[in-house]
């Protein structure tokens, strides 16, 4: 059984359906990767299982169970947490106010393993720690993203929703970046991925599907899209 299955999903604004008929399943243990242009209904698909966005058709499944109506903080009590894209770090509020934005999102049995969770994200991300009294809206753009995906991760999700996590970092930072995205999938979470690198992308996932005007193209083993003629020719730029 699918820790995550999309059945026929639809979305649409107004009378323009952004997502048409896209199915899909997430393993528990998976990084799976969405790719696609600008407007091929990447977001709009993550916003759906993140229950952000309504569904006009179709269903979204999670654990075994149908959570298309569910409200999103009911979805993140159920262990589904996204880090947005954009980041959406809170400019006021220092390293650790932020985090802990994302600690009152699920309950902790105890503070001991609150500050277990803690300690995870600082030690996934030394950087934070070092500037866990500055506010976030000092933070270069690759250390709002740390706080971002730290966040989410003090909701200890099941599944972990990241929404271009590279966009408009240095190459060295997106480098650093897609490290600890492994880094996160190998320690025991489970990572569905939007993003527009496909080379970093593909390279890290299991498996992954491609978006073409909201439905779904081809899918496949990560390393095997990666070597595809077509998928490198549209995304990677390789003729």
């Amino acid at each position: 059984m699918p820790l995550l299955e999309l059945k026929d999903l639809t979305l649409a604004y107004g009378r323009i359906e952004a997502v048409r008929g896209v199915s899909l399943t997430v393993e528990e243990g998976e990084l799976v990767t969405l790719i696609g242009a600008n407007g091929a209904g990447k977001t709009t698909t993550m916003r759906a299982i993140s229950g952000i966005r309504p569904v006009s058709r179709g269903s979204v499944w999670f654990d075994g169970k149908d959570i298309t109506r569910m409200k999103a903080h009911e979805r993140v009590l159920a262990g589904i947490v996204q880090a947005p894209e954009g980041r959406g770090v809170f400019p006021g509020m220092t390293v650790v106010e932020n985090l802990e934005m994302g600690a009152y999102a699920r309950k902790f049995a105890s503070k001991a393993e609150h500050d277990e969770t803690v300690d995870r994200v600082y030690e996934l991300f030394p950087r934070l720690k070092e500037r866990r009294t500055q506010v976030g809206g000092t933070l270069s753009g690759g250390e709002q993203q740390m706080v971002a995906i730290g966040r989410a991760l003090m909701a200890r999700p099941r599944l972990l929703l990241l929404d271009e996590p590279s966009m408009g970092l240095a190459p060295l930072v997106i480098q650093q970046i897609f490290r600890i995205v492994s880094e996160i999938n190998e320690s025991g979470t489970t990572v569905l991925l939007v993003e527009q690198n496909a080379q970093q992308a593909l390279s890290r996932s299991h498996r992954a599907y491609i978006l073409e005007t909201g439905e779904v193209i081809k899918s496949g083993n990560g390393k095997e899209l990666l070597a595809d003629p077509a998928v490198k020719q549209a995304y990677l730029g390789v003729a």
